[in-house]
């Protein structure tokens, strides 16, 4: 092999990584102003539930004097619990650990299910519906959109799940696990600001 068949196979393998490198860099700004836009529709959310909230005397239904707390302080302690199991999961992943990254993204999706499921069993529960005043269309409004967010990042979490058995699908690059776990903190702050204002804020 001639010393410029060296050069220009260097050359061409530099050319590709710098390529890979830019496409990965453009892939996280796009997810960033992704989750930017999906904050600005979830602040939207928060502001109108203060204006309403501070601004309406009659502001739960007939009969409703509050929530019960303890369930939803359970979930939320579980949903809140699993930004940790997924960033282990996501080192595993990153010191090629399959078998932990599997376990421990399992975890996280149990606990996602658990998480919607106990909202299932609470929205069950309610003495008020969607079409019950101000609040009744808010609290589902506000926690049926989050919800199907967390749905979101379960189904995200199980095609992360399912590549990892795609033998060398993470050889060269996590981006799609980096994003689903920065999409699931961001689902579980969300969760936190929503918790204080719906259940703290009585």
């Amino acid at each position: 092999m001639t010393a410029e068949r060296v050069i220009s196979q260097d050359v061409e393998a530099t050319v590709r990584q710098h390529q890979e490198h830019d496409a990965a860099g453009n892939s996280k700004f796009g997810f960033i102003v992704f989750l930017l836009s999906e904050s600005v529709i979830f602040l939207s959310f928060f502001t109108g539930y203060i204006v309403y909230k501070t601004t309406n005397p009659d502001w739960y239904p007939p009969g409703v004097t509050g929530l019960e707390t303890r369930e939803p302080l359970i979930n939320t302690l579980v949903l809140v619990s699993s930004s940790f199991v997924i960033y282990v999961a996501e080192r595993y992943l990153h010191d090629k650990k399959l078998w932990g990254f599997r376990i421990f993204l399992l975890a996280t999706m149990a606990m996602g299910g658990y998480f919607l499921l106990g909202q299932a069993v609470e929205w069950s529960s309610l003495p008020f519906g969607f079409k019950d005043g101000l609040f009744g269309g808010m609290f589902y409004l506000l926690t049926g959109f989050h919800g199907l967010h967390v749905l979101t990042g379960i189904l995200l979490q199980t095609l992360m799940l399912g590549r990892s058995f795609i033998s060398g699908n993470y050889d060269n690059g996590f981006f799609g696990v980096e994003a689903t776990s920065l999409f699931w903190h961001f689902v579980d702050v969300i969760w936190i600001v929503l918790y204080t204002l719906i259940y703290v804020w009585q």
